[in-house]
């Protein structure tokens, strides 16, 4: 690659050449080069010096993170502006931060003017809140229940007190150095949690007291200084689109895991009213000394209005007296909101906290109620009644983050954005157009863009090194039954049993619910006498440590497990994916962007629950060969695969495994494997 030249850059970084820098870390982490993490490497160098947008679907196997950060590395050393990498989940920003930049900043230091800085940057309440924690906001539950409840937090296993957590949270806030709540050697409820951090809407900002040691801001402090920059895509998109100014000036963005990116970011900023939060508020109000006898009965009110409506999308105007009963929400909140203002100046304890944390409870009411009252075009609005709380609530999600991605991140930075699962199909278009990059504007991967347009891109896939019709095989059960919505069949059930006795457990079984894994473990357990692992019986981290210790376990679960399992070696030699995972057809954004998509003339259920599913099925079926040492079957038992037109899509986006419909070839394959 030709060197990127820098006339302003300090001594020695004007000619920093990208292949003896990949070498060198390389060479550090003890690996070998690989064509395609090469060719991705060049191609994010080119993005980055270039200022064109880069989506790259790299395989596992590809060292991808690598790929990645190398370029970054280089480009923020050059250009003298931060490199963001952002990624969904919280295991890879820990990978990142905790291995894979510590290694490679030794490695090319010497290569490099001066050696690299990063940092992790978080959202405000995944730091403990020294204020708080000193009495300067309100106790967010009844006291009596901080000793009368017991964790529900799997990872607890029920077995702590909530007054316990709370009481050892303020321990560990005598001692820590970050605040953070990933470094808790023992996690901790949500609840437990919320009573010892606050959100960045109710943070007292620069007229907080304690301030000079505040964790979050500390944490911020250290991200203007650093090279590299690693958070997550929700805090990114909402700190460009409410112009917060949380991450520093950047001209270049990384997003891995992304596959992910426009579902994390539409939650990010998806609104929800519940008489939950009102009645916290109501509560909040009342320590303060505001009667909110009011705003109580506008709660009330919205909680019998919402129990009439019909679970669902909204389509048209709210019902009646739901529609009444946000209206008078809004009023009282504003109310409330303006009687709050000068409450507590009686000398309550924490009363400045306590009116900041009530009156930016009482705006996001007032912001949804008015969201509600006047929906945007392409707002989808619906209710949901939970049958496991009995709970209901209304909430509003954006149809596309799209043109909100496009404006507020792409026209004013490089972005690069990747994934093992990002050309469905062998298509990029679908990917790029739900962050707002348009067809017309993709160009070659060596291709020069114009400077005027800056929504030009390139889809580059740089394959995978692993030979997947050698090391695994795709079994379709073509001869079962199709799915029904009852549940899984007793002909799937049994084939199921066949297979994981014919591998001698080792299997990882994913489902598209909870009954449905439930259901098989139990009917597997009840005929094999093999270890199985369920979902929901014990924290995700201790099921998936047994799963890998033991090769003979097995492990039955949903989506979690669909993406978030990384075990090679024997103990995984086989998969299983009880049907098709497509979303439920009534599920209101499902339902909505199907809709648009076929007024404008396209195909509705391809667009989107085909690619929902194609997503689904290459991330769950990614989870068999993880090295070049892995061997084992992705056994589908959903028969659609085979015999619906859409199987040839579906199958496309998975990895190119050696193909079968014969199940005594499967069992076969399976029972050699076992015994070699």
């Amino acid at each position: 690659m030709t060197a990127l030249t820098d006339p302003g850059t300090a001594p020695g970084s004007a000619d920093i050449e990208l292949t003896a820098l990949m070498d060198a870390a390389v060479s550090a982490i003890g690996g070998s080069p690989r064509p395609g993490q090469q060719a991705m490497a060049e191609a994010v160098g080119t993005a980055m010096s270039g200022g064109r947008h880069l989506l790259v679907q790299a395989g596992t196997g590809t060292g991808k993170s690598l790929a990645y950060l190398v370029p970054a590395l280089r480009h923020a050393l050059v250009s003298r502006r931060p490199v963001v990498i952002s990624t969904a989940t919280i295991a890879l920003q820990t990978q990142i931060v905790r291995k894979d930049l510590p290694r490679l900043v030794e490695a090319l230091a010497p290569h490099l003017p001066r050696t690299p800085t990063f940092s992790l940057l978080k959202g405000r309440g995944n730091y403990l809140c020294r204020h708080k924690i000193d009495g300067g906001y309100p106790v967010d539950i009844d006291p009596g229940a901080l000793f009368a409840e017991a964790s529900t937090d799997p990872a607890r296993s029920g077995s702590e007190r909530l007054g316990d957590q709370v009481r050892r949270l303020r321990e560990w806030a005598e001692e820590t150095d970050s605040g953070d709540r990933d470094s808790l050697a023992d996690p901790v409820s949500d609840r437990a949690w919320r009573q010892v951090s606050v959100t960045g809407s109710q943070c007292l900002g620069g007229t907080c007291p304690m301030v000079d040691s505040c964790f979050a801001e500390r944490s911020r402090e250290l991200a203007r200084e650093v090279d590299i920059i690693v958070t997550n895509h929700a805090l990114l998109a909402i700190d460009a689109f409410d112009n917060h100014g949380i991450i520093p000036e950047h001209d270049v963005v990384v997003f891995d895991e992304a596959h992910d990116l426009s579902g994390r970011v539409t939650g990010a900023v998806t609104e929800v009213l519940s008489p939950g939060m009102l009645r916290g508020t109501v509560r909040d109000l009342r320590g303060l000394g505001v009667a909110a006898t009011a705003l109580d009965d506008a709660s009330e009110e919205l909680r019998e209005a919402l129990e009439l409506a019909p679970d669902g999308r909204v389509i048209g105007d709210l019902p009646d007296r739901l529609a009444d009963a946000i209206q008078q929400l809004r009023i009282e909140a504003r109310t409330a909101h303006s009687d709050a203002k000068d409450a507590g100046e009686d000398g309550t304890v924490g009363a400045a906290g306590s009116r900041k944390a009530v009156r930016a409870n009482l705006q996001e009411i007032i912001d949804v109620c008015e969201r509600l009252t006047s929906p945007g075009e392409d707002d989808v609005v619906s209710v949901s009644h939970s049958p496991a709380t009995g709970r209901s609530s209304i909430q509003v999600a954006p149809l596309s983050v799209a043109a909100a991605m496009r404006g507020a991140i792409l026209e004013s930075r490089t972005a690069v954005l990747t994934s093992a699962t990002l050309a469905l199909g062998g298509r990029f278009e679908p990917a790029a157009g739900e962050v707002g990059l348009a067809r017309a504007d993709r160009m070659e991967p060596d291709a020069v863009p114009s400077l005027e347009n800056s929504s030009a891109w390139a889809g580059l896939d740089v394959g995978s090194p692993f030979a997947y019709r050698r090391q695994g095989i795709l079994y379709t059960a073509r001869h079962l039954p199709q799915p029904g919505r009852e549940g899984p069949s007793p002909a799937m059930l049994d084939h199921l049993t066949d297979l994981v006795e014919a591998s001698r457990g080792g299997a990882l079984c994913l489902f598209s619910s909870r009954r449905g894994a439930e259901l098989a473990a139990e009917h597997v357990r009840a005929r094999l006498d093999l270890t199985i692992g369920v979902q929901g019986e014990d924290s995700m981290a201790n099921l998936v440590r047994i799963f890998r210790d033991d090769e003979d376990a097995s492990l039955f679960g949903t989506l979690t497990l669909w993406q978030g399992v990384d075990v090679s070696g024997r103990s995984l030699r086989l998969v299983t994916i009880d049907r098709i995972p497509f979303p439920r057809p009534d599920e209101p954004l499902t339902s909505a962007r199907q809709e648009r998509i076929g007024q404008r003339g396209g195909n509705g259920f391809m667009s989107v629950s085909a690619q929902h599913a194609a997503l689904l099925m290459a991330q769950g079926a990614g989870r068999l060969i993880r090295s070049h040492e892995d061997r084992g079957m992705v056994a589908v038992l959903d028969p659609r695969l085979a015999t619906a037109r859409y199987g040839g899509f579906l199958r496309e986006s998975m990895p190119p495994l050696w193909p079968t419909s014969d199940p005594e070839v499967a069992l076969g394959a399976l029972r050699r494997l076992a015994e070699s």
